[in-house]
C-alpha cells in the first residue's frame, strides 16, 4: 500500500511562487509514476504534470514554462515548482502515483491511471 502525504500549498499573490512537495510512504518509490493533478472551484480534475521512474516529464500545456516536477528517490519524494502564478491556478493540488509506465496522455484522463492519491493541499492565488 501507498501512502501519499502532501504538503507546501497556501495563497499567494499573482506572480508569486510555491513549491508542494509529497512523500511517498509504504512501496518501492523509485518505480513508481508520480503526478499532480488539480482541482478548482466547479471544476473537473485536470492534469498538471508527471514524471516517470526515469526522471522523463511530461506538462500540461497550461502549465508548461511555469511549473517544474522533479523528484528525489533517496527522500521518496516529488515537488512541483509553481511560478508566476495566476488567479486561475488556485485549487486543491494532489498527489498521484502508480507503478504502471506512465506517460504524457496520463494526464489527459483525469488520473483513472493513479491508483494512489494524497489528500491534497490548497494553492490560492489572489489577483
Amino acid at each position: 500500500q501507498v501512502q501519499l502525504v502532501e504538503s507546501g500549498g497556501g495563497s499567494v499573490q499573482a506572480g508569486g511562487s510555491l513549491r508542494l512537495s509529497c512523500a511517498a510512504f509504504g512501496m518501492i518509490y523509485s518505480s513508481l509514476c508520480m503526478g499532480w493533478f488539480r482541482q478548482g472551484p466547479g471544476a473537473g480534475r485536470e492534469g498538471v504534470a508527471l514524471i516517470d521512474h526515469g526522471g522523463r516529464t511530461s506538462y500540461a500545456e497550461s502549465v508548461k514554462g511555469q511549473f517544474t516536477i522533479s523528484r528525489d528517490n533517496a527522500k521518496n519524494s516529488v515537488y512541483l515548482q509553481m511560478n508566476g502564478l495566476k488567479p486561475e491556478d488556485t485549487a486543491m493540488y494532489y498527489c498521484a502515483a502508480d507503478f504502471g509506465e506512465c506517460g504524457g496522455s496520463w494526464l489527459g484522463r483525469g488520473g483513472i491511471d493513479f491508483a494512489y492519491w494524497g489528500q491534497g493541499t490548497q494553492v490560492t492565488v489572489s489577483s
